[in-house]
């Protein structure tokens, strides 16, 4: 008898399964090593000893040639694409280096690249007074702040929000891989998708399913239309933050004889605490620099601590 592709509700199981072993592995490492090197230096080190125990995990299963506990716990095996046979030496090393390895080092860089950008010279000052022996994290915030010194200060800045769209984008990605899954029933991870591995049931038929199918389908075009809402309201979000950068650019630009008092002992703005210019009016009787109130109702969700909340649509200039 043929073996038949296992379905959504199998494939989330045994990645259920075996992300609870990894875990426990984990834990486990990280706790001896804390207890030998102490805490200072498990701080330092611990993402490498979560990266080592997901390898060693690995390594004993799919590198081997083995399940993993949690495809052994629900019965299923991984094909190639042909699905005639298991995946190729190859193959499996593509599928632990996506899986593990490639999120550990985006995650890294991401963080280096931002701390570099934040930081500028501060950083670069840091980089010169640390001391300590070789290790992955140092090596990538040498190479990134070398790559980044090259740059002006002007493209510097250009190049933060691109930060926060990488990270945006990746977990968009995800959540919209995850819906394709619940749609056709193939590759919970990206990682499968990218080495082509898929998954044979070595268990008998089940009756159920074809509404397991259907259920899944269901709930992966809810989680497609949910996602499209969320991308709409984060494309939403950007175009106001540069809208109020752009009305920004153009009051800071205006002439100082409109904006700047005649009193040298003008009222001072409470977010900027300087002269307030192009003074303007909150809902709640608050005077403010117009860039500042702008800036601070598109990026601030609270009010200035008084009864009626700001939004940039109920501001009033006051000449």
């Amino acid at each position: 008898m043929p073996l038949a592709p296992a379905n959504q509700a199998q494939l989330i199981r045994s990645s259920q399964k075996d992300e609870y072993y990894r875990s426990v592995l984990r834990n486990s490492a990280n706790e001896a090593y804390q207890s030998v090197a102490g805490s200072k230096q498990w701080l330092d080190w611990r993402r490498e000893i979560e990266l080592l125990s997901d390898f060693a995990y690995y390594g004993l299963t799919t590198l081997s040639g083995y399940q993993t506990l949690g495809e052994e716990y629900v019965g299923i095996i991984q094909v190639d694409p042909g699905q005639r046979q298991i995946p190729s030496q190859g193959r499996r090393w593509l599928l632990v280096l996506c899986h593990a390895f490639f999120p550990y080092i985006l995650e890294k860089a991401l963080v280096c690249v931002e701390n570099e950008l934040e930081g500028g010279q501060e950083m670069r000052g840091r980089r010169q007074v640390a001391s300590g022996g070789w290790s992955l994290e140092r090596w990538l915030r040498r190479a990134v702040g070398k790559a980044l010194g090259l740059l002006t200060e002007q493209q510097r800045r250009a190049c933060q929000p691109a930060v926060f769209v990488i990270q945006q984008s990746v977990a968009l990605l995800q959540r919209l891989h995850v819906a394709l899954f619940y749609i056709s029933g193939s590759f919970y991870h990206v990682s499968k998708r990218a080495a082509g591995i898929s998954y044979l049931r070595v268990t008998g038929p089940n009756a159920g399913e074809p509404t397991i199918r259907s259920s899944y389908r269901l709930l992966g075009t809810v989680s497609f239309l949910q996602l499209l809402i969320a991308v709409a309201l984060q494309l939403n979000n950007f175009r106001q933050r540069q809208r109020a950068r752009q009305e920004w650019r153009l009051y800071r630009n205006l002439s100082p004889q409109h904006s700047a008092s005649s009193n040298p002992r003008a009222a001072r703005c409470t977010l900027c605490l300087e002269a307030r210019r192009h003074a303007t009016c909150s809902p709640c009787g608050h005077l403010f620099c117009w860039e500042c109130i702008t800036e601070w109702c598109n990026t601030k969700t609270d009010s200035f601590s008084t009864t009626t909340g700001s939004r940039s649509s109920s501001l009033h200039q006051s000449g």
